[in-house]
């Protein structure tokens, strides 16, 4: 399910989530201006995303950053984010509505982070594989015996 979130303040953004993708669309002369005239969608894949950094607003504004692999991070605070592809921006008035956006993301996070976690094969059940293609023939007497061994430490 995509959420739509709507940021009109700071520079205009259009951004959605849902589980799979973060799709942040500028709009706007501001933005064009700030950030060297990109008009285009970017989507940014959940399962990608290293960071978020998250600014309240205050004297400047807030900021929501995203860092993934292969993505340059600013450094420069809220004046960077402006400038940044992978930033939005917004006001005290749009707080709550980012919260929500972010707390949305970390959700469909948790969940990818989760779904991507196997559990690990305990020693038997290996054991177990390697004694059915032994039993079938696939494996040889020494090759089983040298798997036992490396499984158990031995």
């Amino acid at each position: 399910m995509s959420k739509t979130f709507e940021f009109k303040s700071n520079g205009k953004f259009t951004v959605s989530v849902d589980e799979h993708y973060v799709k942040i669309q500028p709009k706007g002369f501001a933005n064009f201006v700030n950030k060297g005239g990109s008009k285009g969608e970017k989507s940014i894949p959940i399962k990608s995303i290293t960071a978020i950094q998250f600014k309240e607003p205050g004297m400047t504004t807030g900021y929501i950053q995203f860092a993934y692999s292969g993505s340059t991070e600013t450094k420069g605070g809220s004046l960077s984010a402006v400038k940044d592809e992978n930033s939005i921006t917004f006001n005290k008035k749009e707080l709550a509505q980012a919260k929500e956006f972010v707390e949305l993301i970390e959700s469909y996070r948790q969940i990818e982070n989760t779904a991507s976690i196997q559990p690990a094969a305990s020693v038997a059940d290996e054991l177990k594989k390697f004694k059915e293609l032994l039993d079938e023939g696939i494996l040889t007497q020494e090759e089983f015996d040298a798997k036992k061994k490396q499984l158990l430490n031995i």
